[in-house]
């Protein structure tokens, strides 16, 4: 009776498998990950696999070919170095990776215009009175740019990557999340255990915060390898649109605002919808690229730049916006060898004895600008009104004469014998026999070379002879860690850190096995510098940090010389530019929001 219908039958069951067939199919409605497009030309870019940097090659597209700013409302920067990894857990070991995912990823926190930590992707946060639980709120309208909510099973599984002993990344961020707990209390709820009080662990906070839902099964140790690293996904402002290049070589990174953050931050006007970043090989190539207008800005990474970047700003009207540097040029005194060094009338008299804003302006003009305190301007925590003592060379070589004939000390000619690297200049004694004699150590770097030498001259005029002694980078290093120096230039870096925290430099139990070459040993300033760590509320620790500068330059511990200077040419197109704190060269996109094209 059904052999009628036995075509209809077949017809049916030919519908339902392709009924099936096409839901399996169907794209789903949230937006699929971004994935690199094809490169401008017929060469593709590499597969990432267990490769520590993306391979090279001979042929590679000239950078000037790739034509990005052909469009007058699209901006374009020059990055010297290559993309590795588009990985916020792994960026601090590329600067050219950390800042581009500063503008695709977010963290807990981030950091406003004078360096204290707000929130990002935290909504707000509660400390209990131990100051160890750190109760973590999570915003619960952040989205990844692919559409896939945000919650805080992608905090915990970042935490994890980070705690695990196999972790790829740098040595010293592994460490540190090893000794915090993480814990989901909601979805929405994060607590976090620390060991021992931090106040510097809201600034922690700040390191990218990776998806589960894409990389969910990767293991730490897989982490380098893996395809995220060029097709990343984040929560932050931009997302990738384009890798271009040519020979297996990665030579330009476009990114265009995200939809999905646009809806989030409805308020935030983000007038650049598409920026990219071309990559030179070198700086001069990318300075050569300034100087043509193919692109619209450069920033400078070292002090060696910036003259070239100076110059090629005033030659072809390019506007220069300059902030500090987070990193401390000091004159060390080595307390613990030298003995006459753990007076402070001697400390007081030789900072009084020094012009440093001439010496700066003889040996580091437009390199740098003179420093008052251990703190950085434009941060939370500096004190403007600290001040180290006046220059009075008068009262200076006075106060010196005061202070050897309390010590009853007698001069000493071998005193200025310095281990090591030979003196590249010594001041000449007046003949008359010096009240202190030592050297001070100094990298071979021109620029501190000079810097020291015109320290010893002025140093000269108080019958205090003082001979300089350069050495190469390793050489320097090593006599530092080992004390083996009277006095020393040297410079102090926070790193990538906005927290002024300097307990590392400067407190008593850094020595010798820290970064507290010199040995100071000052039991007030350590116990203020001990406090400020410890305390997680913000207007604590800058009382904390206030008396730590107050004593620092009361008692001369050691003599603060300069700020190097962080340098940002932008064509003059680009309006809306602004620089806050520079804790690390990514910070120069803190109000990028506002940048606009004129």
């Amino acid at each position: 009776m059904l052999r009628g219908f036995r075509w209809q039958f077949a017809a049916l069951l030919l519908s339902v498998i392709l009924f099936i067939t096409a839901l399996a199919l169907r794209p789903s409605e949230t937006t699929a990950p971004p994935t690199p497009p094809p490169p401008t030309d017929a060469a593709a870019l590499p597969t990432i696999t267990p490769i520590p940097v993306l391979p090279t090659s001979e042929n590679v597209l000239a950078p000037s070919a790739l034509n990005l700013n052909q469009q007058p409302d699209h901006f374009t920067e020059a990055l010297v170095g290559r993309v590795q990894r588009l990985n916020p857990l792994l960026a601090n070991l590329n600067p050219v990776d950390r800042d581009l995912t500063r503008l695709i990823f977010d963290g807990l926190t981030t950091t406003n215009a004078y360096g204290e930590p707000i929130a990002a992707l935290a909504d707000r946060w509660v400390i209990a009175s131990d100051n160890l639980d750190y109760v973590v709120y999570l915003r619960d309208d952040v989205r990844w740019q692919d559409g896939t909510p945000f919650t805080a099973d992608d905090v915990v599984f970042t935490m994890e990557l980070l705690r695990a002993p196999d972790f790829p990344g740098s040595p010293e961020l592994g460490a540190f999340w090893r000794t915090v707990e993480t814990q989901k209390l909601d979805t929405h709820i994060v607590r976090f255990r620390l060991a021992q009080p931090l106040g510097t662990f809201l600034d922690r906070l700040q390191i990218g915060i990776l998806p589960v839902h894409a990389l969910e099964g990767t293991r730490a140790a897989d982490l380098a390898a893996h395809p995220f690293n060029i097709t990343p996904i984040g929560t932050g402002a931009y997302q990738v649109e384009a890798l271009r290049g040519a020979g297996g070589v990665i030579r330009a990174v476009d990114l265009r605002v995200s939809s999905i953050y646009r809806e989030r931050e409805p308020d935030q006007a983000f007038a650049l919808d598409r920026i990219s970043f071309q990559l030179f090989d070198t700086f001069d190539a990318a300075l050569a690229a300034l100087r043509a207008g193919e692109v619209d800005a450069l920033h400078t990474r070292d002090r060696v730049e910036r003259p070239p970047v100076f110059d090629a700003a005033n030659t072809h009207d390019i506007p220069l916006y300059t902030q500090l540097e987070p990193t401390l040029g000091v004159l060390v005194y080595n307390w613990a060898q030298v003995d006459y060094f753990r007076e402070q009338r001697v400390r007081a008299a030789l900072a009084m004895g020094v012009d440093r804003t001439s010496a700066l302006e003889r040996t580091m003009l437009n390199l740098a600008v003179r420093a008052d305190s251990p703190l950085f301007p434009g941060s939370w925590a500096y004190t403007a009104d600290t001040r180290l003592p006046a220059y009075d060379p008068v009262g200076a070589q006075a106060l010196l004469i005061t202070a050897a004939e309390r010590m009853e000390r007698l001069p000493d000619e071998t005193e200025a014998e310095g281990a090591g690297a030979e003196a590249t200049e010594a001041v000449e004694p007046t003949g008359i026999a010096p009240l202190f004699t030592f050297s001070i150590l100094t990298p071979d770097d021109p620029a501190l070379v000079r810097l020291a030498n015109e320290i010893a001259t002025q140093w000269a005029q108080l019958n205090v002879r003082v001979s300089v002694e350069s050495a190469d980078p390793e050489t320097y290093q090593a006599r530092l860690e080992s004390g083996e120096f009277q006095a020393a230039i040297v410079e102090y870096a926070l790193g990538t850190s906005a927290d002024p925290d300097v307990y590392a430099f400067w407190h008593e139990g850094e020595y010798p096995d820290g970064r507290n070459y010199g040995g100071v040993s000052d039991r007030a300033i350590s116990e203020a510098l001990e406090r400020a760590r410890r305390d997680p509320f913000g207007i604590n620790r800058a009382e904390h940090y206030d008396r730590f500068q107050r004593d620092f330059t009361e008692r001369a511990v050691a003599l603060p010389l300069y700020y190097p200077l962080f340098t940002y040419a932008v064509a003059p197109r680009v309006q809306g530019v602004q620089l806050g704190v520079i804790s690390a060269g990514a910070d120069r996109f803190r109000n990028i929001a506002e940048w606009r094209i004129d």
